[in-house]
């Protein structure tokens, strides 16, 4: 009979952690996943809006403001899944120098435990320059 107790402890201890488990990870990947997909998306659609008429007639980098945040929200919106809700909002978008900031704030969901109900949001802002290197 003890060694059957411990049988129910064990089951009921493994429930207990994968339920911790589920509950944890949803935050914790979709931080780090987000992260880079604003990363790269940024660095992508910088690199589509550059205005290669510009750099061609004067020797300098400049991006179209309208074109990158279409590049951004296209590709944006292709990388990432249905199931979550993202704010994408865009500060200091210069066009020379190429300079964006770019927040995207995801809804990671809400967690009920017993009474106590916890909401949970995730932000990344991205701060890029576009530079070029080498002689002309």
């Amino acid at each position: 009979m003890k060694s059957s107790y411990w049988g129910y402890l064990l089951v009921i201890l493994g429930i207990f952690v994968v339920a911790i488990l589920m509950l944890t990870q949803s935050v914790t990947t979709s931080n780090t996943q987000d992260y880079y997909i604003v990363k790269e998306v940024t660095e992508a659609a910088m690199v589509d809006a550059i205005d290669y008429g510009y750099y061609r007639e004067y020797g300098e980098l400049k991006i179209n403001k309208e074109k990158f945040v279409e590049n951004f929200l296209r590709r944006f919106a292709d990388s990432v899944g249905l199931s979550k809700t993202y704010t994408v909002e865009f500060y200091d978008l210069y066009e020379a120098p190429p300079k964006v900031s770019v927040q995207v704030s995801s809804d990671a969901g809400s967690f009920t435990v017993g009474t106590d109900t916890t909401e949970k949001s995730v932000t990344n802002r991205i701060d890029a320059i576009l530079e070029i290197s080498g002689e002309e």
